[in-house]
C-alpha cells in the first residue's frame, strides 16, 4: 500500500553511491556526478592487481593496503582537494604560559579572517585552551552525529616526555590544534556549526559553556541516534569495507607508531655513545703530537655526525610522530561514526519489524519509520562524503610525511658524508714517519 514504509536502499542490490543524499535536490540533472568509492577503498583490488615501480624503476610489494609503498605510489596527486574557494581562514599561533593560584596551563591565540556573512566581523582574534578546543570538539559531536569530526591531539603527555610545559611539547601541542581548526573549517558543513562560530568569536567562552544543550542545531535534534537495545542484522557491503579498512589502517600505523618509536629511541642511546665517542679523540691527541691533527679532525667528525643525528631525531619526534597518532586517532573516530550508523539503521530495522507484526498501526507507524529511514540516508551520505574527504587529506598528508621523511634522511647522511670526506686530506698529506 501507500503508507507502506520503504525498503532501506544500503541493504538491497542498488549501491550507496547512487542514493541521493536526503536534503539534496530531486533532479538528478542538479545533483550533479554521484560520489565515487575512495581508491584507498578498493586498494587490495585496485592497486594489488597492478604492477608498480618508484620512479628509479624499483619494483614495489602492495600487499598491505597500508603499506607505505602504496602510499608512496600517489605522490602525483594535486595539492589542491577540491580548487575550492576559501571564505574562512583560521590560524592558532602565540601560546602563552598563565600562572594561576589553582593551577598552570596554556593559552592559544585563534586568529579568524572571513568573508562570510554569519560573522559580524572580518576579523576575530580571541585566546583559548586546551579545554576550550575539547569543548567544541563535544559540541560538535553532539550536533553534527552523522559527520566525522577532526580529533584532538592527546590531553596527557606523551610517553617519554614529562614537560608539558616545554618548549617542544608547547609547540608541537600548537601544531596540532591549529591543524584541528583548519580541518574544521576546510568542511563544507562543520565550519557553519554555531557552536564553531561562538569558539571563535566570543570573549567569554565560558558564558556558552554553561548555556549547555542550549545551543544544539536543529539538524543534531534530528539525528540524534539511539543508544538503545537494537541489533543490526548486518553492515552494508560498502560500510563493512570501510570498517575492514579501517581495523587494518589502524593496526599498520600502529605498528608504525611503535617501530618508530623504539628507533628514536635507539638514536637517542646512539646519541649519547656519540658524544663520549668524539672527545676520546681529542684527549688522544693531546697525548700524540704527530697525530693530533688527524685525530682532532676524527673528534670534529664525530660531533657533526651527532648534531646531524640530533636534528634527525627532533624532526622524527616533532613531524613524523604526531601524524601517525592523529591518523590513530583520526580512524578511531570514523569507526565511531560508523558504529553511530550502525546503530540508526538497526533502529530503523527493528521499527520496519514492528511494523510487520502491528498491521493495525499502520495508519501512524509509517511516519516514525520514515522519519528513522530519512536518518539513515543522511548518515549514509554524509559518511561516504567524509569518508572521501579523509581519503583525499591523507594521501596528502602522508605524501608530504614520506617524502619529508626521505628528505631529512637523504640530508643526515649527507652531513655524515661530508664530515668523514672532511677528515680524508688529513690522513693522506701526512708525511710517514721513518
Amino acid at each position: 500500500s501507500a503508507g507502506a514504509p520503504k525498503p532501506l536502499p544500503s541493504s538491497g542490490p542498488k549501491s550507496l553511491r547512487e542514493m541521493p543524499h536526503p536534503l539534496a535536490t530531486s533532479s538528478s540533472e542538479e545533483m550533479g556526478p554521484a560520489l565515487t568509492p575512495s581508491p584507498d577503498l578498493l586498494l587490495p583490488r585496485s592497486i594489488g592487481d597492478k604492477d608498480l615501480s618508484l620512479p628509479n624503476g624499483t619494483p614495489v610489494d602492495t600487499s598491505s593496503p597500508a603499506s607505505s609503498s602504496s602510499l608512496l605510489n600517489r605522490l602525483q596527486l594535486d595539492d589542491d582537494l577540491d580548487g575550492e574557494t576559501r571564505d574562512l581562514f583560521v590560524t592558532v599561533d602565540d601560546p602563552k604560559k598563565h600562572v594561576c593560584t589553582m593551577e598552570t596551563y596554556i593559552t592559544y591565540r585563534v586568529t579568524t579572517k572571513t568573508t562570510r556573512a554569519e560573522f559580524d566581523l572580518p576579523e576575530y582574534s580571541v585566546r583559548r585552551r586546551y579545554q576550550d578546543f575539547d569543548w567544541l570538539r563535544n559540541k560538535l559531536e553532539e550536533s553534527q552525529p552523522t559527520h566525522l569530526i577532526p580529533p584532538l591531539p592527546e590531553k596527557f603527555v606523551v610517553k617519554g616526555v614529562v614537560d608539558r610545559f616545554s618548549e617542544e611539547f608547547v609547540e608541537t601541542r600548537r601544531k596540532a590544534l591549529d591543524k584541528f581548526l583548519k580541518r574544521i573549517t576546510d568542511h563544507p558543513v562543520l565550519s557553519f556549526n554555531e557552536h564553531f562560530n561562538v569558539f571563535l568569536t566570543a570573549k567569554d567562552l565560558n558564558a556558552y559553556k554553561k548555556q549547555g544543550m542550549a545551543l544544539l542545531s536543529k539538524m543534531g535534534e534530528s539525528v540524534k541516534y539511539v543508544t538503545g537495545g537494537y541489533k543490526l542484522r548486518s553492515r552494508p557491503l560498502e560500510f563493512a569495507a570501510i570498517g575492514e579498512y579501517l581495523d587494518t589502517f589502524s593496526l599498520k600505523l600502529g605498528t608504525i607508531d611503535r617501530i618508530a618509536q623504539r628507533i628514536i629511541k635507539e638514536q637517542l642511546e646512539y646519541l649519547v655513545e656519540l658524544r663520549e665517542y668524539g672527545p676520546v679523540y681529542s684527549t688522544w691527541g693531546g697525548l700524540e703530537v704527530e697525530l693530533s691533527e688527524p685525530l682532532e679532525g676524527v673528534s670534529a667528525c664525530i660531533g657533526n655526525c651527532c648534531t646531524a643525528l640530533e636534528e634527525l631525531s627532533e624532526d622524527m619526534t616533532e613531524d613524523f610522530l604526531p601524524v601517525l597518532r592523529e591518523y590513530i586517532l583520526y580512524s578511531e573516530s570514523m569507526k565511531n561514526v560508523l558504529k553511530k550508523r550502525d546503530q540508526v539503521q538497526a533502529e530503523y530495522e527493528a521499527k520496519l519489524e514492528a511494523v510487520a507484526l502491528k498491521k493495525e498501526d499502520r495508519p501512524k507507524v509509517p511516519t516514525d519509520v520514515e522519519k528513522c529511514q530519512d536518518r539513515v540516508e543522511c548518515f549514509n551520505a554524509d559518511l561516504k562524503a567524509d569518508m572521501e574527504r579523509w581519503q583525499n587529506n591523507k594521501r596528502q598528508d602522508f605524501r608530504q610525511l614520506l617524502m619529508g621523511m626521505a628528505d631529512k634522511n637523504i640530508q643526515y647522511y649527507e652531513k655524515c658524508l661530508t664530515a668523514w670526506e672532511s677528515i680524508i686530506p688529513l690522513l693522506q698529506d701526512k708525511p710517514e714517519t721513518k
